[in-house]
């Protein structure tokens, strides 16, 4: 009886398991994965990822991969598992493992990393986008067969943006102009230690709706090869083609700058004319690296020490520390004097910054400011955010080349938090540019 038994219950066993794997594994012609609402987007929207025409639970690995413009591939992957009615939205569906967890609707694009290491995904050229590429595969570990696959097709430019080239004198930069007749509330977009002329910020902003000059200052064209010293008078002849330009509403301009171009930026707003609104990312209250020169001041470069740069890894360096006390007395004649800047500040900080200690900066220059007298500058710390704050979906870089020290550093961050403070303080600057730079005239009297 024992024998019959096993035997039957084998054979009952065998159709059930059978049955399952049947109704487990939907065939690839059943299955489909769709963007929503459009697969065509700019890099900074966020798109709905649905997969539809699974079985009832049935697990699954996505798996997205995006090549940039060297030929770098860039992968991330996640694993799910369908509804009971075998469908799966990230919107509302836990990743249950992989490149990250939990509801990221979003997820598998920032969270994106380089098979190169210590690469960050740049854009060069904006007129062309990035292509994302999202695969289901049935199972999890390992993923078995392709069963549906999508391209998102992200985008830099909005149609009817305009990208016209600046040689105004000797200013070099790219003016993004938004589509509609205009006037536009205008920004001046710089960027950090990189050199060249990064224009994907200032297209994006141009997309929302801000006449955006993406301004290069050294290591392009016919400017400085090198940051030895720059002069303020530059940067002084882009304000003003920014302030006659007939399609940036006036009166005064806004100044955006991430790291070396956040001290720039802050130069300008305390030391020229027209600038009503200046908001910086992990910026510095100091000069940094190069001396900068007005009329008769010089800002004299802060000091680095490099012998308080430490290795957490082999090869990659911690540079956090290296910078001298920016507001100690010997460091005077390199402290920027924001008490003279007479527009607004918004200060976006990374809380785990590791290049140099930004929130202590920031809240420095707002301390400052409200010490003259003036309303207190916002200072807004994004916890689990490191250096690069870029736009959204970005993915974070975690370690990359700087060209002043001359290996790669860390950058800080928690690849989630700092997505989240991608979106966060994107909003951010657009709601400060918006509030100080977009104000209707008062209606006359009658």
């Amino acid at each position: 009886m024992l024998c019959v038994f096993g035997r039957a219950s084998a054979l009952w066993f065998s159709r059930v398991v059978g049955v399952h794997t049947a109704l487990s594994r939907a065939p690839m012609s059943t299955v489909s994965v769709r963007i929503a609402p459009s697969a065509k987007c700019l890099f900074d929207d966020p798109v709905r990822v649905s997969v539809s025409g699974l079985s009832p639970l049935q697990e699954v690995t996505l798996r997205a991969s995006l090549t940039d413009e060297t030929g770098v591939p860039f992968r991330s992957s996640a694993q799910y598992r369908a509804d009971s009615s075998g469908e799966l939205d990230l919107t509302s569906s836990p990743a249950l493992g992989g490149s990250y967890t939990g509801v990221e609707p979003m997820g598998l694009v920032w969270s994106l990393l380089p098979e190169t290491p210590h690469r960050r995904l740049l854009k060069r050229d904006v007129l062309t986008p990035f292509f994302v590429d999202f695969e289901v595969y049935e199972g999890h570990d390992p993923p078995g067969q392709l069963l549906a696959q999508v391209t998102n097709e992200r985008s830099f430019l909005r149609e009817r943006v305009q990208r016209v080239p600046v040689r105004e004198g000797k200013v070099r930069a790219t003016l993004f102009q938004p589509p509609g007749p205009g006037p536009f509330p205008g920004i001046i977009d710089i960027y950090g230690t990189g050199g060249g002329l990064p224009e994907y910020r200032a297209s994006l902003l141009a997309s929302r709706g801000f006449a955006t000059l993406a301004l290069a200052y050294y290591g392009y064209e016919d400017l400085p090869k090198q940051m030895k010293e720059f002069h303020l008078e530059y940067f002084e002849d882009a304000v003003n083609y920014m302030l006659r330009h007939p399609q940036v509403k006036g009166p005064g301009i806004g100044l955006l700058g991430h790291s070396k171009g956040g001290d720039l930026v802050l130069s300008m707003a305390s030391l020229l004319k027209g600038i009503t609104a200046t908001a910086t990312i992990n910026g510095a209250i100091t000069t940094v690296g190069a001396a900068l020169h007005y009329k008769d001041l010089v800002l004299a470069p802060i000091g680095i020490e490099g012998k308080r740069i430490t290795l957490p890894q082999p090869g990659i360096a911690n540079i956090v520390n290296c910078l001298d006390d920016p507001l100690a007395p010997e460091n005077r004649k390199s402290l920027i004097p924001v008490e003279k800047a007479e527009g607004k500040f918004l200060f976006i900080v990374g809380e785990d910054d590791q290049n140099w200690k930004s929130e202590f900066m920031a809240n420095a220059a707002a301390n400052i400011v409200q010490a003259h007298g003036k309303e207190r500058p916002e200072v807004v710390v994004y916890p689990g955010a490191g250096h690069y704050i870029e736009p959204p979906y970005f993915p974070m870089c975690a370690a990359s080349m700087h060209l002043l020290v001359g290996m790669p550093v860390v950058w800080g961050g928690e690849p989630g938090a700092h997505s989240r403070a991608q979106e966060g303080a994107w909003k951010k600057i657009q709601v400060f540019f918006r509030k100080h730079l977009d104000k209707e005239p008062l209606p006359s009297k009658l």
